[in-house]
């Protein structure tokens, strides 16, 4: 059975603004997932990428890190460094072949183009072992041409070659005799790439595979072949084609869930607007509100919900809107705390709390997990203390609390309260958030968060 290997470009989506820490995690979902290849975009800022990079080297020790390069020396020196401690490095000379982007990416007419290539793999070649050469915009270059760009690359030292179809204009069985024929010019790997604009990228990917291709490369979203699409359609008909990936599948979606969330407080964040006085003076909604009433005020002040964040925020919008009307701080709290969540393992339902100067502060608290209701009660050195720890005991498990905050949001008598809350687990700190009008539900709504993200993680 042959062996399909993933090489996932998650990280070099242009629309993601990611941040370090974003791409940091990432990186460690992948890793988890056994991508045979995470690829990572050519460094642009020096400081930075290589530290990313080397961040990244310390933790992947079973998958490739491949780094794009190729439009200047200077481009393939500093991928080299980046990858100076990597345990499986490679060097990806990634350039547009198509006519229009050799001359306007690339500024080279196509003799020049050959001799680059060339020059550019040899170099490669040079600081690292795993070189691949990779053909941005295949589809629309001459056959004859892009044969003799494989050919020299091959000559020079690439150990694979890919080739894609970066404007989506080839149909699947077409691109699929397309690639037999690559394959057939040279003796190294063949992957692909796909672009799904068309949405057709998934199909040319698995019959280019049953016509030759070793790799294809994908993405969590975005604009390339969908990496859980793909991996559960080979998981499901792989075994009657004779096809198989590495991939961890029992851990396929959990991750794909946890990279999508990520991916989507990036673009959320990217997305943020200046609030003008206008639309800040139009919010005032009360509990008679509808849920569409609630979504159009939180788009107009930049927020782009998924349908499951809609339902959430208005959740806690009810919640809020029962005690007092939402304004502008109101909303942007409530959407803070209730959207761009993972999954909520443990539910508040309710809880008690009963504290003076002459008793013992104690907190009664009840959870819903898994549809079934948990309750516990513990004594504590104060309300919030007691309430933490009657959460530990029903959780089973006893977090180091490195963080706690409380502000208020709003303003009068009816302030809405804000809680920041920072667990450590395994080395790792985890932010909850949580709002009330009354602090302490902000308090145990922040310390649940926080632990539905760990929970979430290491399930």
């Amino acid at each position: 059975m042959k062996t399909i290997r993933i090489a996932d470009a998650t990280l070099c989506r242009e629309q993601n603004s990611f941040s370090f820490k974003e791409k940091i995690e990432i990186a460690r979902q992948l890793e988890k997932l056994c991508v045979d290849v995470i690829e990572i975009p050519a460094i642009s800022d020096a400081r930075t990428d290589i530290l990313f990079v080397k961040t990244v080297s310390s933790f992947v020790k079973k998958g490739v890190l491949s780094v794009a390069a190729g439009l200047t020396k200077e481009s393939i020196e500093q991928a080299a460094a980046a990858l100076a401690n990597a345990n499986h490095p490679c060097i990806r000379i990634e350039l547009p072949v198509s006519p229009v982007g050799m001359e306007y990416t690339c500024h080279k007419k196509p003799d020049k183009m050959l001799i680059w290539v060339g020059e550019a793999v040899k170099m490669a070649k040079e600081k690292c072992d795993c070189v691949e050469f990779c053909a941005l915009d295949a589809t629309r270059t001459e056959p004859e041409f892009l044969k003799k760009l494989v050919e020299i690359a091959v000559k020079n030292g690439a150990t694979s070659v890919s080739v894609c179809d970066s404007a989506a204009e080839t149909m699947p069985d077409d691109f699929a005799d397309f690639i037999a024929e690559v394959d057939s010019w040279v003796n190294v790997p063949v992957g692909v790439g796909c672009d799904n604009k068309n949405g057709l990228a998934t199909a040319q990917a698995i019959l280019s595979v049953r016509k030759g291709a070793t790799l294809v490369k994908t993405a969590v979203d975005g604009s390339h072949v969908s990496l859980d699409t793909f991996a559960t359609m080979v998981k499901n008909c792989g075994e009657k084609y004779g096809v198989k990936t590495n991939l961890k599948t029992t851990e396929l979606l959990r991750i794909a869930k946890q990279i999508r969330w990520i991916s989507d407080t990036a673009d959320t964040e990217r997305a943020a607007v200046t609030v003008t006085s206008a639309v800040t003076e139009t919010i005032c909604l009360d509990e008679k509100d509808s849920q569409a009433d609630v979504i159009a005020a939180a788009s107009n002040l930049g927020y782009d919900l998924s349908d499951d964040d809609q339902n959430k925020v208005y959740e806690e919008f009810l919640r809020v809107a029962a005690k007092k009307k939402v304004g502008l701080k109101e909303l942007e709290a409530i959407v803070a705390s209730a959207a761009l969540q993972v999954p909520s393992t443990y539910k508040l339902i309710s809880y008690v709390i009963n504290n003076g100067n002459i008793i013992s502060a104690s907190a009664q608290i009840t959870l819903e997990k898994d549809g079934k209701t948990i309750q516990d009660v513990c004594i504590g050195a104060g309300p919030i203390d007691a309430a933490f720890l009657a959460i530990d005991r029903i959780i089973g498990h006893h977090y180091e609390l490195d963080d706690f905050q409380i502000q208020s949001v709003t303003e009068g008598k009816e302030a809405m309260g804000s809680a920041l809350v920072k667990l450590r687990s395994g080395g790792k700190l985890y932010s909850g958030n949580g709002i009330s009008t009354d602090i302490m539900g902000a308090s145990i709504r922040a310390y649940l968060n926080a632990v539905n993200k760990i929970v979430y993680e290491e399930a």
